[in-house]
């Protein structure tokens, strides 16, 4: 059975059936609610939990406003003096009561039962990763107490309950945030902080903040607490959705925790967290969110360019001392750097709370000459890695690790965040948080937790897939694309290519050629930044990249994802689709492009729809049917590994061979057939040619056979 046949099938819309006159788009506005996955329980907990709290203010009696207040419960036995202190007292309790109702009250904390709910409802996952004797003492029946060896004690206790079991008490339930309100109330936060919330308009949190804020704020009742009671930080695994607010759940942690620690300590001052990104329109995205959030707060935040010195190498550490006099409006253009040298020829030491980098830059800025020994940073407490799966990927693993080892503070914090997490970077995690404990000696088990939403490594499921295996269906005006789109290419000369061939396919009154522009790593950053601003702005339409803009950077306007060339892995699928349908919005159109060269490839991509589908929760015709997915034939594992590692093989460019000649680089909206009529043509012109010239210099011997010497007489 030939599978290319089977995907190209046409299919014809029902009879009867209209397409919508006026389809939803990710462009037209905002959600109606950022959440992804909620249901009538949880919303039914929320609103009674909302209602108790006003029944409690309602509690409060207030006295009536009338002209006749003075009469009312009147000690006419008192002095003067007594009744005007008590007239006084009456209005001092109706504004305190009035300003008691404009500020919610602290609520107690859910019991289980409604924690669980909610958790479930947001198909929120938390788990414990440490061994199981660290998470909790297991007691085993009939057995005597004594001491044994810490892998025996391992190995009896995981023997001793199955494999549920394990995983019961692995589980956990911690609070889930239910409003932002709480953040100010409950987990007391930072009242300029909470204000700079606000004014983004942020009051429904995502699943991802409803259930990692509580964590990375230290609720007491949530998170594991020490000897002294204090409660504790811990470090953090997060997978969830594209698009579902990842980036503000680890900024606000950080930004308090700086505040919190500025106002404790006024003379250690620098670098307190690190975030890693790993492509510059991450990093820049990270800044533009970060300084909206710390106006006012006296935290600086700096995205880290070339050139910019964070150690001193002289010494080998860190200089960690601010000017008292510098300025604190941490919203300026500026990125931080002292305005002072040190020394001639010397930039200055940068001067932030907050640094956000990619990771070769900042490596070659700890590299002291170029050579392999790296400075410490001894005064980060948090080191957050934003798209972890990448960064721990034999691409940028060795920097990533330079900079994880060079962040030397007994204390610090790790955060992985991704869309997509395979169980080797858990591992990896796991085994680097354990070199660390024992390398400094540390007696306490610090909390190691994982964070899902929905299913692992799946795409966010308010996006339509429907034009992957049935190209037809574009006749349906509902999964019609759209502008503004990305197309996503293999390589950097086929996204140039590409470009070329669709800029003239504009009409000059929509704007032409300008309306259309190309990305990619080998443009110079003033290049990329201004496409990035046009493309924000509105002012270009099509955008053709590479995986550059595959992950993290946020358009929330986006209405649709073209894979011209398919992905090189199911992980690059779910983020290149997740640029569309950020932040809940439903509309999004996802389109991938195959040819038979393709088909070993696509059924990794059909199984992520087909389980994006199915998270989705709604009846009706799937995109993908089972007896495809069983037609389609299974990839091994080492033609996976060439995949991930050089791309479909009938799309990979030589290096050798210019672009311009580069047969695997062309693209033309030519067919192939047409492509050889014109080659046959060309041929049988050049053919001509050739035969005239050959017969041309023939026919003129001919008529030279002789020289002409004139009459003879």
């Amino acid at each position: 059975m030939d599978a290319f046949k089977l995907l190209t099938r046409s299919t014809n819309l029902k009879p009867g059936a209209t397409p919508s006159s006026v389809p939803k788009l990710p462009s037209t506005g905002k959600a109606q609610t950022p959440q992804l996955f909620h249901n009538a329980d949880a919303e039914k907990l929320v609103a009674e939990k909302n209602q108790g709290k006003k029944r409690k203010r309602d509690h409060v009696r207030v006295e009536p406003e009338s002209d006749d207040d003075d009469a009312v419960n009147l000690d006419f036995f008192g002095s003067a003096k007594s009744f005007s202190e008590e007239k006084a007292a009456k209005k001092e309790n109706k504004s305190s009561n009035q300003d008691d109702a404009s500020e919610p009250e602290e609520e107690e904390p859910m019991d289980e039962v409604q924690r669980r709910t909610i958790l479930n409802a947001h198909k929120i996952k938390v788990t414990d990763l440490r061994d199981l004797e660290e998470i909790q003492p297991v007691h085993v029946p009939n057995e005597e107490p004594k001491k044994k060896k810490k892998k025996k004690q391992k190995e009896e206790i995981s023997q001793s309950l199955t494999k549920k079991e394990q995983k019961k008490a692995r589980r956990l339930f911690p609070q889930p945030l239910v409003s932002f309100q709480e953040l100010r109330t409950k987990y007391r936060i930072s009242r300029r902080l909470s204000e700079n919330i606000a004014e983004q308009g942020f009051s429904v949190p995502t699943e991802v903040q409803l259930g990692t804020l509580p964590l990375l704020l230290g609720e007491p009742s949530t998170v594991q607490k020490l000897e002294t009671g204090e409660a504790v930080e811990p470090d953090l695994l997060v997978v969830a959705p594209t698009g579902s607010g990842k980036t503000l759940s680890f900024l606000i942690p950080v930004i308090n925790k700086i505040v919190r620690h500025h106002h404790e300590q006024q003379t250690e001052r620098g670098i307190f967290a690190i975030v890693v990104a790993p492509t510059k329109e991450l990093a820049g995205q990270i800044v533009n969110e970060g300084r909206k959030l710390v106006m006012g707060t006296g935290v600086k935040i700096t995205l880290m360019k070339k050139g910019m010195r964070v150690v001193d190498h002289d010494d080998g550490h860190e200089d960690d001392v601010l000017n008292e006099d510098s300025p604190e409006d941490s919203d300026s253009e500026d990125d931080g750097t002292a305005t002072e040298k040190k020394s001639k020829g010397k930039a200055a030491i940068t001067k932030s709370d907050i640094l956000v980098t990619t990771p070769l830059l900042l490596v070659n800025t700890l590299s002291a000459n170029g050579t392999k020994h790296m400075a410490s940073l001894p005064l980060v407490r948090n080191l957050i890695l934003d798209e972890a799966d990448v960064l721990l990927d034999p691409l940028f693993r060795e920097q990533t690790l330079d900079i994880w080892r060079s962040c030397t503070h007994p204390g610090l914090r790790v955060g992985l965040w991704s869309a997509t997490m395979g169980s080797n970077i858990e591992d990896l995690a796991k085994s680097l948080i354990k070199e660390r404990k024992e390398a400094s000696n540390q007696m306490e088990s610090y909390p190691l937790i994982r964070l899902v939403v929905g299913l692992k490594d799946s795409a966010i499921p308010n996006i339509k897939h429907k034009q992957l295996l049935r190209p037809t269906a574009a006749t349906d005006s509902d999964v019609r694309l759209r502008p503004p789109f990305l197309i996503f290419t293999q390589t950097i000369p086929r996204a140039v290519a590409l470009q070329s061939e669709l800029r003239y396919d504009i009409p000059p009154e929509a704007g032409g050629s300008s309306r259309i522009a190309v990305l990619h790593s080998e443009m110079s950053d003033t290049q990329r930044s201004e496409i990035m601003k046009g493309f924000r702005k509105g002012e270009i339409w099509i955008l053709v990249t590479t995986d550059l803009l595959a992950r993290g950077v946020d358009f929330r306007g986006i209405n649709g994802v073209v894979n011209y060339d398919i992905p090189n892995s199911a992980a690059v699928y779910v983020h290149r689709v997740g640029r569309t349908g950020r932040a809940g919005r439903e509309g999004g159109v996802a389109v991938t492009y195959y040819t038979k060269e393709d088909i070993p490839y696509v059924k990794s991509i059909a199984n992520i729809i087909d389980v994006s589908e199915k998270l989705r929760g709604e009846e009706g015709e799937k995109s993908v049917q089972k007896w495809l997915l069983d037609s389609l034939p299974d990839l091994s594992k080492k033609n996976k590994k060439e995949l991930k590692k050089h791309g479909v093989k009938a799309r990979q460019t030589n290096p050798k061979v210019s672009d311009g000649k580069n047969q695997l680089a062309r693209i033309s909206t030519k067919s192939g057939f047409e492509r050889r009529m014109e080659n046959k043509k060309k041929g049988a012109i050049a053919a001509s040619r050739n035969r005239k010239a050959i017969t041309q210099p023939a026919v003129e011997s001919d008529n030279d056979g002789g020289s002409w010497d004139g009459l003879d007489d």
